[in-house]
């Protein structure tokens, strides 16, 4: 038999085209357990999985947290409470921080999917109550603002509302499970905010007559990291999850790897990138990689922050554009193909929101959805 030969020419191999994000359940959940150990056994941990889990995928880190015993989860808004719902299953509880939505097949499908709203007015009160007669029966959350001036019941709406025994939820259909508040400067453990916030809550909680029911919550990780003044009933673990800061202790959650697209030679003059920002001051080298701000590598990290490569720190080389960034790696040797790493043992969310002047919350919950995302067991 004659071999069959193809007259198509050898196709030359290519680099990788897209930039690879690892999420580490196991590191997420090992930080919820740290962080749980931290508080008593009458004190439950709490996870906030909102905004797709700070960019980590909440339909795979909630599910994970549960099997690992978290009990209790909070969102920002109802549709990101839905595909929690489904991913977790009927039986731990979700929390709404944004509270009732106005529009009624919104609110139906929370109370039959067993999400609870956190009331942050009056109004929200008020409207809870009326829901929770025509659907026989709500469970929901109210929010204190104890000093933070953002969402909640100032203290005297509180102390009014929850010491009124012919009040909003007097008839039994409103159950009020859960009384919150939230730190704003807990990361500063001086600050004077901390002690005045909870002094406030005590007095707003002293109010209430089903002391000390319901279950009682002033702290986020920050908080948490207070001590057990802080503690109460329930903890709130957000960013603590992927170890950013203030939970030092905390193991990185995320890596975030891009290939070498291209690297090309510059003469000394030659610049780089939109406005030619950067212009090489000798002979250079530079390479392309696929991540811009479209995937959440800010602007403001042009010409300031730094990649690594094989563990070295490459720094990056005029403005970052939409889909790409430029590095100089003049005095490493490197090849298309080769990946470089933007977040991971060497460079923590933090470092990287510093080099752009922001927090390890905003470089999180930027991360696009153009990586290929893979996720490493929780088992």
């Amino acid at each position: 038999m004659t071999a069959v030969t193809s007259s198509r020419p050898a196709v030359a191999r290519a680099p990788a085209l897209s930039a690879r994000l690892t999420v580490d359940l196991g590191a997420i959940v090992r930080n919820w357990r740290a962080l749980d150990a931290m508080t008593a056994d009458t004190c439950e941990t709490a996870a906030v999985v909102k905004a797709d889990a700070y960019g980590c995928g909440a339909e795979v880190v909630g599910p994970a947290l549960a099997r690992a015993g978290c009990r209790t989860f909070f969102v920002a808004m109802p549709e990101e409470a839905f595909l929690l719902r489904a991913a977790v299953g009927p039986e731990p509880l979700i929390y709404v921080f944004a509270g009732l939505d106005a529009d009624p097949a919104t609110t139906t499908e929370m109370v039959g999917q067993r999400i609870r709203p956190v009331l942050n007015s009056v109004e929200q009160v008020a409207y809870a109550a009326s829901v929770a007669i025509v659907e026989d029966g709500l469970s929901a959350a109210v929010q204190l603002d104890t000093g933070m001036n953002r969402l909640g019941l100032e203290e005297r709406e509180a102390i009014q509302i929850l010491s009124d025994p012919q009040g909003s939820f007097a008839d039994g259909h409103l159950d009020i499970d859960l009384i919150l508040s939230h730190m704003g400067c807990a990361d500063d453990a001086a600050h004077p905010l901390n002690a005045e916030q909870r002094a406030c809550f005590d007095r707003i909680c002293a109010a209430d007559p089903h002391s000390p029911s319901p279950t009682r919550s002033l702290s986020a990780t920050a908080g948490t990291l207070l001590g057990p003044a802080y503690h109460y009933s329930m903890t709130r673990i957000g960013i603590g999850l992927y170890g950013g800061f203030p939970y030092d202790a905390g193991e990185p959650a995320v890596t975030l790897e891009a290939p070498i697209l291209q690297i090309r030679d510059l003469a000394p003059g030659e610049s780089v990138g939109y406005g030619a920002s950067w212009t090489a001051q000798r002979p250079s080298r530079i390479a392309t990689i696929p991540v811009g701000y479209a995937d959440g590598l800010l602007r403001a990290l042009s010409n300031g922050a730094a990649a690594y490569l094989n563990g070295t720190a490459v720094p990056l080389a005029g403005r970052v554009s939409m889909d790409l960034i430029t590095l100089d790696v003049t005095d490493r040797p490197c090849a298309p193909g080769d990946m470089v790493e933007i977040l991971g043992p060497n460079q923590s969310i933090d470092a990287l929101a510093e080099a752009a002047g922001t927090i390890g919350h905003e470089v999180l919950t930027s991360l696009g959805a153009r990586y290929g995302r893979r996720y490493l067991p929780d088992g």
